[in-house]
This record gives structure tokens, C-alpha cells and sequence, in this order.
């Protein structure tokens, strides 16, 4: 996990406890930090019974031979900020990641949190010089998430029972996904009008600034974790999940030369197939505005010479 901030650390503590491997590093540039958050985490596995050993590092090197990598480094963003504005102080974060990633995890799958997500994950992609496949972004697994808990709180149902899905850019411009949202198999549009549920997209869309507001001095930081986490059990476990992923797109969705949210089979090599589904003509087209915004980040980076 690069970034021993709030989401960094809440990942580390989520690997630990599923015992994703049997080594997880944290590590920052603040001396101190990630290896206190460590010590405190290993202290916790004597109670946990949690079998994982964390460390704490302030060197690259520490990371070396990593099979999955978690980047979540970065500001994060503060009231009145949109993801975008974050560009060039996260873009020169991202650079600086991907260069000893590069050389000593040239094997690892690379999951990018840091946002804006989908243009670091462009970036990223580009500096490190890997597979797309093994460079992805954490971003439709969260935002389905925050869709299912609005939905499971309309519905007054489990929120286990709730299973949405949410495409294109981790941003205002994303595109939940209504006629594909459902309730242990009943279609949420059965279940809900027309317009609460678009409500409940629209605050979707909204759901990381929302969180923004009310803490006033970060951003969210336990669903991402979460999140994250799930994308990397997949990869480590094999498990094969499908899970809406930040990939790279080579015509699927009539998109080209770009990383968006989409549906993705996940599994030891990363993503092992981006499922393609049938769209209804407005989710394509809000699929089509997505990618613009995604692009005009991209610009911005090729601009401040960090492409």
C-alpha cells in the first residue's frame, strides 16, 4: 500500500485481517508514520488471531518483489475542490510511485485509488509501461457501492440483497447504470419511482463530495479501503470476480485509447476480461460525455508535460 494515509491505512488493516499474504507493506514518505500504523496493526493481530505481518517503510525497496500493488498517495480533496483540481500535485505523486514500482515490481498489478483516478490511472499506465491489464483503477466498485447503500435505505431492504452498478469516470460525469439495479433479483424500478431513483443517482454521482462537506478536512476513506481491498483479493485469490474497474478501452463500448469504469473479470493477472454490456442508448451516451471529461484531464496532464 503506497500512502499510509487514512485509506492506505485502512487498507493495509482490511489485508491483514482477510490475510491476503503473508507480507503487506506500508509505506510513506513521513518517517514514523508507516511504521507506527504497522506496530499498531501487529499488536492488533495478536487479538485478531490474524496470521499477516505489516510493515511500516519509508524505502522503496521495501516494496520490491510486491505481487499486487495499492496506490493511494496523493492529497485528497477538500471542500469546494472537484477531483480535477488535484491534477498536477497528484500527477508528480503518481511519477515518483511508478518509477521504483517500475523497477522493482515490474511483475505486480498496479490498482491506482488516487484521484482524480481515471486520469492517474492513464498516467500511471503510461509511466510504469505495463500490460493495461495489470494497471488498473479502483472506482466503480466504490461508486456501486455507495448507489446500493442509497438504494438499500430507500428500499428499506438488506443492503445485501442490493446490487448496483455504476460505469464511466469516478466523478460527476459517471453513469450509474438504473435499469440494472436490483433487489434479491426484483428490478429496483419495480420497487421505486422513476424519479427517486434518478434522485438516488444524482447523489450517487455526488457521494464523495457529500462526504467531503461533512468531514471538511479529507475525504472518504473506509469504502475505498474496502474497495480496494475486494479488487486485490480477486487478483491474489484468483477469484474471478466481475467487478466494475477502471480498465483501458480497445473498442469495447465504441471507446478507444482510454480508462474508464466498466464491468471486469478480475483474476491473477489482473483483468482478465472486460464484459461488454448491452447499453440503452442514454447510458451509452452518458458513457460518451464520460469519456470527454476523462480526455480533457488526460490533456491537462500532456500539458503540464507530466505525458
Amino acid at each position: 500500500m503506497v500512502g499510509a494515509g487514512y485509506v492506505g491505512a485502512t487498507c493495509a488493516q482490511l489485508a491483514a485481517q482477510k490475510e491476503l499474504a503473508e507480507e503487506i507493506v506500508l509505506i510513506d514518505i513521513v518517517e514514523g508514520r508507516p511504521q507506527g500504523i504497522a506496530l499498531d496493526m501487529n499488536q492488533m493481530s495478536a487479538i485478531e488471531g490474524a496470521a499477516a505481518r505489516v510493515i511500516g517503510t519509508n524505502d522503496p525497496a521495501d516494496t520490491f518483489d510486491s505481487d499486487v500493488v495499492i496506490i493511494t498517495a496523493g492529497l485528497p480533496r477538500k471542500p469546494g475542490m472537484s477531483r480535477s483540481d488535484l491534477l498536477e500535485v497528484n500527477g508528480r505523486v503518481i511519477l515518483k510511485v511508478a518509477d521504483y514500482v517500475r523497477r522493482g515490481s515490474p511483475e505486480s498489478v498496479v490498482i491506482v485509488v488516487t484521484n482524480p483516478l481515471d486520469s492517474m490511472v492513464t498516467l500511471a499506465r503510461h509511466a510504469l509501461g505495463f500490460p493495461a491489464r495489470r494497471v488498473i483503477g479502483m472506482a466503480g466498485v466504490l461508486d456501486s457501492a455507495r448507489f446500493s447503500w442509497f438504494l438499500a435505505e430507500e428500499t428499506k431492504a438488506s443492503v445485501k440483497e442490493v446490487d448496483a452498478m455504476v460505469l464511466g469516470a469516478h466523478g460527476d460525469s459517471m453513469v450509474p447504470l438504473l435499469d440494472r439495479c436490483t433487489v434479491n433479483g426484483v428490478q429496483a424500478k419495480d420497487l421505486v419511482s422513476k424519479e427517486r431513483l434518478e434522485a438516488l443517482a444524482e447523489r450517487t454521482k455526488k457521494g464523495g463530495g457529500e462526504i467531503v462537506a461533512l468531514l471538511k478536512t479529507g475525504s472518504a476513506w473506509y469504502a475505498p479501503a474496502a474497495a480496494s481491498v475486494a479488487m486485490a483479493a480477486s487478483v491474489l485469490r484468483h477469484e474471478r470476480r466481475m467487478l466494475p474497474t477502471a480498465c483501458f478501452l480497445n473498442g469495447e463500448y465504441g471507446l478507444e485509447g482510454v480508462y474508464m469504469g466498466v464491468p471486469a473479470i478480475l483474476g491473477r493477472g489482473g483483468v482478465e476480461r472486460i464484459v461488454e454490456l448491452p447499453l440503452s442508448l442514454e447510458a451509452r451516451a452518458g458513457l460518451q460525455r464520460t469519456a470527454g471529461s476523462i480526455l480533457d484531464d488526460v490533456r491537462q496532464l500532456q500539458n503540464l508535460g507530466l505525458m
